[in-house]
């Protein structure tokens, strides 16, 4: 079977059955993906790619370099699609299949670090984004975050009705207390 190129696809020597295979599996990777952010690489070392793809790795981030054509094809029916005009150029896509605040926060991180690396556009959740809309998509909690917040905002209100239970029942208790000492006098 074929093996992915680290690539997946820009290699000038791929013969149709290769190129099928690495439309096939971007179209599997654009599908399963909760973002999609498309970045312009052009100028960054190759010490600088690595360190890009080092910092992505570690924040659960694919980042693949591809081929304009191929990434075309591979976005019709996925809901990538959003986005399939903005493939000009040099391109790299960074693709998280987790948490896509994550996703936008490491590329617009990474962005700010070294000004030769642009970000384009992205596919958040099936909605396209530019640059800048994506930069007000990183300032979000991350989803496990949200969900803590979520979580607290539930088991507040029976906290305090726990919390209220337990006082009734003290005074009940007082209230006894008091009566049965009063009726021992």
């Amino acid at each position: 079977m074929f093996r992915l190129p680290g690539s997946l696809g820009k290699e000038d020597n791929l013969n149709r059955q290769e190129k099928k295979e690495v439309v096939e599996e971007l179209k599997d990777r654009f599908s399963r993906a909760k973002a999609v952010v498309l970045t312009d690489y052009k100028g960054l070392s190759v010490e600088e790619m690595y360190e890009a793809r080092s910092k992505f790795r570690d924040a659960n981030v694919e980042y693949k370099v591809v081929k304009n054509t191929l990434a075309k094809i591979a976005t019709e029916d996925t809901p990538i699609a959003g986005a399939r005009d903005h493939f000009e150029g040099p391109i790299g896509i960074a693709i998280g299949y987790d948490d896509p605040v994550i996703v936008a926060k490491s590329v617009l991180d990474y962005s700010k670090d070294n000004e030769k690396f642009e970000v384009k556009c992205g596919v958040v959740e099936g909605t396209f984004f530019q640059a800048a809309e994506l930069k007000s998509i990183a300032t979000l909690p991350s989803r496990d975050m949200l969900l803590s917040m979520m979580a607290g905002a539930f088991s507040a209100p029976m906290s305090k009705l726990a919390a209220g239970l337990r006082a009734s029942l003290a005074r009940f208790g007082y209230a006894l207390e008091a009566l049965k000492s009063k009726k021992t006098e």
